[in-house]
């Protein structure tokens, strides 16, 4: 363990402000770095972002492995908060002018961090864990290869050649997207401009404002979080730490007064905060053993992985793509293996380019505890049920701070008529991360084209749609099941369990919710069928969330945002035939960054008022 894991470890375990100030210390430059790259250079919306990076690990910090490595957790947030808050019209037009700027990049071949800012951590976080640990270790936080060897469990020869080889796979990941440097450049542009100094006076405010937030705050409420901490609790804080920088006597009675005032208005925030929490802690939880499930009327078979219903096509495009999309032959596919090695990556990305089921069954035998190898596996419905329930352990092993391994565990349970089994991998979904590896199947799928020779409109648009997605209809069927199961509560007479089933699938279907990188609009349908679902099982006129809503009012939200997205798809539908290479490339470029919705957006105010 890491000196900076055993900081992390002593402030979850024991709240100590201090092991989490030094983590501040630590790792504030880094953050910060990132941070205002991704958010254009804005120092103010950077700050806020670091800000609240800290709050949420403070805040998740008795949650996370002891084993995760602090740099990597908060580089890749860093990531995931910057995006969120750079989601919107300033954020549309900033990436239209990233378009003038690889232009530029392309005409000067020398890394410059400032033109590369915007996309540089983006490809630092499409990375294996293992090698973007590597960069993080060497570059963001400045280690030595010998430091940076420990920290691996390695040596510091094996240190430099991992270090090296990571290079050369963000080098990739930036030519692809015009950016033309060599990875002895950007190794230099790394070691002199992947951090940069934090604003003065910045970490004692994240740092009083994150064990603050740690102290009294749950996963359950990252909106109320970011209200205290964006604003009564950031000015009083700034004063705080003016106060003690220029010592006691300094400012007059005057303004000291003001200032207790401003800090005892906060503690009366804080205590109806911590009020509300408590009683959003209180809900109870679904009782074993759970009742038969009667399926009701609405029930469905589960759907084969050959084509979605009807409801989930999201456009005629998938449907006139989906059986059309070119296939690699053999010897593109070894080309391609030989230049990649046959890695656990590689070899998925070569069996879904060329349907080879050999290469399937050889990623499952040379590397079974893959996350993503099970995930494939899993979700192949060629496989026994016995095989399919030894995947889906291999995955739930593999990846088990994934939410996704549980909830498809779940539905196999609920299939086979173990209810109280499928119940349990629900409950240890609460709280976990969700992912589906969909944008890292894209990347590795379109190399695997681009490779066979196809030109990079082509490679991106033949990835980008061919990712299988079975992985929804089971999701959408586990919702179903879950509203039948609350149902079969409810009929026992225990209403309690039956919400709590309810609320499990509204939680569900928010996995989806909105718009992210790599994601196709049809994600989003399905969180709204799974959330409509479960939100129509229950009194209408119940209140939804803490801002006065109700059950009904978020039904017509939902309603809306469906409405929104096929009108969107429709408006996109004509146009997708027009567009030249170009086009195909910075839209894909969108989809890959932004998620389908803010490509089809891009595409609609570019060429839907002609």
């Amino acid at each position: 363990m890491t000196g900076s894991q055993q900081l992390l470890t002593e402030y979850a375990q024991n709240g100590s402000e201090a092991a989490f100030r030094e983590l501040v210390t630590r790792y504030l430059d880094l953050v910060y770095s990132v941070a205002i790259r991704l958010v254009e250079g804005d120092a103010h919306r950077a700050e806020d972002v670091a800000q609240t990076v800290f709050v949420d690990l403070a805040r998740m910090a008795r949650t996370l492995s002891k084993n995760v490595m602090p740099g990597g957790w908060l580089h890749r947030h860093t990531c995931f908060v910057a995006a969120n808050t750079m989601r919107g019209e300033r954020r549309r037009r900033s990436r239209e002018r990233q378009a003038v700027e690889m232009n530029t990049l392309q005409e000067h071949p020398d890394t410059n961090p400032a033109l590369i800012g915007p996309i540089l951590d983006e490809a630092i976080n499409k990375l294996g864990e293992a090698d973007r640990t590597a960069i993080l270790l060497r570059f963001f936080e400045q280690r030595d290869f010998r430091s940076v060897g420990e920290a691996l469990g390695s040596n510091e020869d094996a240190a430099r050649m991992r270090v090296t080889r990571a290079l050369e796979k963000l080098h990739s990941l930036l030519k692809r997207r015009g950016v033309t440097t060599s990875a002895a450049a950007l190794d230099a542009a790394l070691a002199v401009g992947a951090v940069q100094a934090a604003p003065v006076g910045l970490a004692a405010t994240i740092s009083t404002a994150a064990a603050l937030a740690g102290t009294t705050i749950t996963a359950t409420t990252t909106a109320t979080i970011k209200t205290i901490a964006m604003t009564t609790l950031q000015k009083t804080l700034i004063t705080a730490t003016i106060v003690a920088a220029v010592g006691a006597g300094t400012y007059e009675a005057r303004q000291a007064s003001n200032l207790r005032d401003q800090v005892q208005t906060l503690q009366r925030e804080r205590d109806a905060v911590a009020k509300q929490l408590a009683a959003l802690s209180a809900k109870p939880t679904p009782h074993l053993p759970a009742p038969p499930m009667h399926a009701t009327a609405q029930t469905k078979a589960v759907p084969t992985a050959a084509a979605p219903p009807a409801d989930l096509q999201f456009t005629n495009l998938y449907a006139r793509f989906k059986d059309k999309l070119p296939k690699l032959t053999a010897e593109q596919i070894e080309a391609y293996l030989k230049a990649n090695g046959r890695t656990a990556s590689s070899l998925l990305a070569a069996y879904r380019s060329s349907g080879d089921p050999a290469l399937l069954q050889e990623a499952r035998q040379k590397y079974p505890n893959d996350p993503r190898v099970a995930f494939e596996a899993a979700t192949d419905k060629d496989l026994s049920p016995e095989q399919q329930r030894q995947w889906l352990t291999a995955f739930e092993q593999a990846a088990p701070n994934n939410a996704l391994a549980n909830y498809l565990s779940a539905l196999n349970y609920f299939n086979s008529g173990q209810i109280d089994q499928g119940v349990q991998e629900l409950a240890a979904a609460a709280g976990k991360p969700f992912q589906d590896y969909g944008p890292d199947s894209v990347e590795d799928d379109e190399e695997a084209y681009l490779s066979a020779g196809y030109s990079a409109a082509e490679a991106g648009k033949i990835a980008t749609f061919q990712l299988p997605v079975p992985q929804l209809l089971e999701i959408k069927q586990l919702g179903q099941d879950m509203v039948d199961l609350a149902n079969a509560y409810s009929q026992a007479g225990d209403q309690a369990s039956a919400q709590a089933v309810l609320q499990m699938a509204v939680n569900l279907g928010q996995r989806y919710d909105a718009s992210s990188s790599g994601e196709p609009v049809i994600n989003q349908f399905v969180s709204l069928a799974v959330e409509n679902m479960a939100l129509s099982a229950m009194d209408p006129n119940n209140p939804y969330g803490g801002t006065g809503q109700t059950v009904q009012d978020r039904l017509n939200q939902l309603a809306q945002q469906k409405a929104t997205l096929t009108e969107l798809g429709q408006r996109t539908e004509s146009l997708l035939e027009t567009m030249s290479d170009q086009d195909w490339i910075i839209y894909i470029d969108r989809f890959s960054r932004l998620g389908e919705e803010a490509a089809e957006q891009w595409l609609v105010n570019k060429y839907g008022q002609q």
